[in-house]
């Protein structure tokens, strides 16, 4: 194993986030590009973990805090031939064996232990690759959850056998910091007194700052929300801007062998013959049939947590305004998250039949049958350091209206500049997001218009071959043959 990733998500054994889309593809890409990589993270009890079969590789303990913590390695077999790459789980009874990943599903309320069940998941993997006898090429550790282990391979002598391997550390949401009082450093392993400013920010033990400062190389998910970091990252906009020197901007990719429209087998229809207006045609009257809504008006979707970075909470006025003042469009939202805007999606269904529909889940095969049969998905998002679901949709060849940030202005054109294919704006209001929605309908009333703009972004490369060479280039930097 050349290179193994470190991550609390992995598609399709838990998902919450892109996070989970990213570590579920890439080191699928890498592989065959010829470097041998793995996929380490914790054992959820997630359906898909439950219907696998698992052999141990590794036992261990960790001394947390002076308590002893017992985890198991273990292998899901048969995972080189059904995801791409050899993937890997830390069992640890009584943290990862719960019905959710970061909360509780049948309250939705966080766990408190997770800065324990983190630290323990990052140790644990440490402890297995120190014995191996030949060391990893590259240790690619994702987000908070992992930033840690950069610190612990330089500092902490426990690991001092891995502490000429590489790490790079990608940054896939800066909100989300991972900090923790100074009062819980007996979590982590003896390490050397004077690395302590290593791991303090803010006068905290900050794992996302650790990563930052400790890592060989630092990516972000897109070369816009590289920028956006240096200026606007929770309060380490400074050290964004110090550490440039080792940052790079790589812009996420897609699976293009699970998101193929003439191979989904998610879809009520595939493209056939390469008639893409006959495929949106069809997939959009299944999902009107489905839901109750009118087919004849164009089709604007929602797909995604309902989270305030992610700007749901612009929907509900911006859509009834719409529709109110006799917009000819019908919309759909799929997704959960904020219990308020679920009760609002569920009153605006029943008020407003046939214009509106949403399913409060997380859904996986009716996602795809949407991003098929839509003619715009909506992305108003606050924060989007890149974004897949735009990817998605032009795969599709549904139309992306999006709100100009992150990585959403790397792979959105207005349709106002030469050869563009979506529609973006500006400012994180309602009002903005309903001029777009007007703007959407227009130019679906011209005709010829969206069969041009599908053509145009159904051929843009959003691959993750193009993405995994720039990993490549980063891996190679610090020293990978």
């Amino acid at each position: 194993m050349r290179v193994i990733h470190l991550s609390a998500e992995c598609f399709p054994a838990a998902k919450v986030g892109g996070l989970a889309d990213v570590v579920g593809a890439l080191p699928k890409y890498t592989n065959q590009s010829g470097i041998e990589t793995a996929v380490v993270m914790p054992r959820f009890r997630t359906k898909w973990t439950m219907k696998q079969r698992w052999e141990s590789r590794f036992d261990g303990d960790v001394q947390l805090d002076g308590r002893q913590v017992w985890f198991s390695i273990q292998e899901c077999v048969g995972s080189v031939e059904a995801l791409g790459f050899r993937l890997f789980a830390i069992d640890v009874p009584g943290m990862f064996d719960r019905d959710g990943i970061y909360a509780d599903t049948a309250t939705g309320h966080y766990y408190t232990d997770d800065t324990e069940r983190m630290v323990v998941f990052q140790r644990a993997a440490l402890q297995w690759m120190r014995q191996f006898a030949v060391k990893p090429a590259v240790i690619h550790c994702h987000d908070h959850h992992t930033g840690l282990v950069p610190f612990m391979v330089k500092y902490c002598p426990e690991f001092s056998a891995l502490a000429q391997v590489p790490t790079v550390f990608t940054i896939h949401n800066g909100n989300y910091q991972g900090a923790f009082s100074w009062s819980k450093a007996g979590l982590l392993p003896p390490f050397y007194a004077s690395a302590r400013g290593m791991l303090d920010w803010a006068d905290t033990i900050n794992a996302l700052a650790s990563g930052i400062k400790n890592s060989w190389a630092c990516t972000t998910v897109s070369p816009g929300y590289l920028e956006e970091l240096k200026h606007n990252s929770g309060g380490v906009e400074w050290l964004v801007r110090n550490e440039w020197h080792k940052m790079h901007g790589i812009l996420n990719g897609i699976d293009t062998d699970v998101w193929n429209p003439a191979t989904d087998p998610m879809l009520p229809h595939n493209l056939q013959k390469g008639d893409v207006e006959a495929f949106k045609k069809a997939n959009k009257a299944a999902i009107c049939q489905w839901f109750g809504l009118n087919p004849n008006r164009p089709l604007i979707t929602y797909i995604g947590r309902f989270a305030g970075e992610k700007g749901a909470g612009l929907l509900p006025d911006a859509i009834k305004k719409f529709i109110h003042e006799g917009g000819p469009a019908t919309f759909f939202v799929l997704g959960n998250g904020q219990p308020y805007l679920e009760d609002v999606f569920r009153r605006m269904r029943a008020a407003l039949p046939g214009a509106f529909g949403c399913a409060l889940e997380y859904n996986e095969s009716l996602s795809h049958a949407l991003y098929a049969g839509s003619d715009f998905l909506v992305m108003p998002s606050k924060v989007e350091p890149c974004g897949l679901n735009q990817m998605y949709a032009m795969r599709y060849g549904t139309v992306p209206v999006v709100r100009s940030v992150g990585g959403l202005i790397d792979t959105v054109r207005d349709v106002d500049q030469t050869g563009g294919w979506g529609i973006r704006f500006d400012h994180f209001n309602t009002d903005a997001l309903y001029h777009a929605f007007v703007r959407a309908v227009a130019v679906y009333s011209y005709k010829g218009n969206m069969a041009a703009l599908r053509k145009r972004m159904m051929a843009i490369d959003n691959s993750w071959e193009r993405s995994a060479q720039h990993y490549r280039a980063v891996y190679q930097k610090l020293g990978l043959s």
